[in-house]
């Protein structure tokens, strides 16, 4: 659809400025490696987005408007400069990307985020929406909407977009800080294997996200606090819905699992010369703890096992049944984990007496 505001028109420019210099400055160079894509020059990209707007009609104004857009684009230009001029292009044209490279100009300043149906409608052209999701899922990675970018980034491959790398990396970001696993290191290897046309951020970032992966495991504590850390993000932004739940359901079948394996270890290695006494005896002739773990007292500190509970309000749990599911999940393990759990009933804890007071 074509702008008629000149105003707005010579606006395009101004605006790419703010987009570009607004975000972290990413290096081009590039590390070596075997590739299975290739991103193509900033020649190309202005060659498409020009023949874009010859079947757009675009008069002349408009077209000498795009040559200044591109007029100093180099060989060396990184892809995110490339993708940002190619949606000042279409922003000459499509009020729908002028109102796109608006919203990303800048950090999230509402609530609801503006619906984009034009960025999977079958009638928008590829090289429009394709190139355009990339700029809108990194934008919102950036602003901690990851779900929300994978579904934006879900069915895109490298050989769609002008920024392959880019797309690559932001699919990586999300998949890692949601954890998922799999899906994260199939498409870091995906980026690695054109690491030659990768910034050389993105391939030192993603190397890190590589090995931390790697030794996740699921039901550890690390697993846990990493999710609480995920539930905590979401309610900053607001989302409280079933997704949440399923992840607070989630965490608590973990805890169980923790706590049950604790209690399973400390009673095969409480048989040895304890002469099979009760748990009380048990606490006062075993050794005392070590000085790192802060479970107050000494001993391995056996107490009868709580349920917790697998639904809602097992964060309301008394005070002294809430202790001595901590003083268990501390044990044997580093104190910065106590005080993320600990954390986190308290959080659990406030909503819970939120949706009561809403709910009486």
């Amino acid at each position: 659809m074509m702008i008629h505001s000149r105003k707005r028109r010579c606006g395009v420019l101004a605006l790419l400025s703010a987009v570009v210099l607004g975000t972290a400055a990413l290096g081009a160079d590039t590390l070596g490696g075997s590739r299975s894509w290739i991103a193509p020059n900033p020649a190309e990209v202005k060659a498409q987005a020009m023949a874009w707007l010859d079947q757009q009609k675009a008069p002349e104004s408009v077209r000498k408007e795009a040559e200044a857009i591109w007029s100093d684009i180099g060989q060396g230009s990184g892809e995110i400069e490339v993708l940002y001029r190619l949606g000042a292009t279409f922003a000459l044209m499509d009020k729908n990307v002028l109102g796109l490279l608006h919203l990303c100009s800048k950090p999230k300043d509402q609530p609801l985020l503006p619906a984009q149906p034009w960025l999977t409608d079958p009638g928008s052209a590829p090289l429009v929406a394709f190139n355009m999701r990339v700029l809108y899922g990194r934008w919102l990675v950036q602003n901690d909407l990851y779900d929300e970018a994978l579904e934006v980034l879900a069915d895109l491959k490298p050989t769609d977009v002008v920024a392959p790398a880019t797309l690559l990396f932001y699919q990586s970001a999300a998949a890692h800080t949601l954890l998922q696993k799999e899906k994260g290191l199939q498409t870091i290897a995906k980026l690695m294997e054109g690491a030659e046309d990768a910034p050389r951020r993105y391939v030192a970032l993603a190397r890190l996200m590589e090995e931390d992966l790697k030794g996740l495991q699921e039901d550890t504590l690390d697993h846990v606090a990493r999710r609480m850390s995920d539930v905590r993000r979401r309610l900053d932004l607001g989302h409280a819905g079933r997704k949440v739940r399923q992840v607070e359901d989630s965490i608590i079948e973990s805890l169980d699992k923790i706590i049950k394996k604790l209690e399973e270890q400390q009673q095969q290695g409480g048989g040895g010369g304890g002469g099979g006494g009760s748990p009380q005896d048990n606490i006062r002739s075993s050794a005392p703890a070590p000085d790192s773990v802060p479970i107050g007292g000494k001993g391995p500190g056996l107490v009868e096992r709580k349920d917790i509970g697998s639904g809602s309000g097992w964060g309301n749990l008394p005070p002294k049944e809430r202790e001595e599911a901590l003083q268990k999940l501390g044990r044997g393990f580093p104190a910065q984990f106590r005080e993320v759990i600990e954390e986190y009933f308290r959080r659990v804890a406030a909503e819970g007496a939120k949706d009561n007071t809403r709910n009486p």
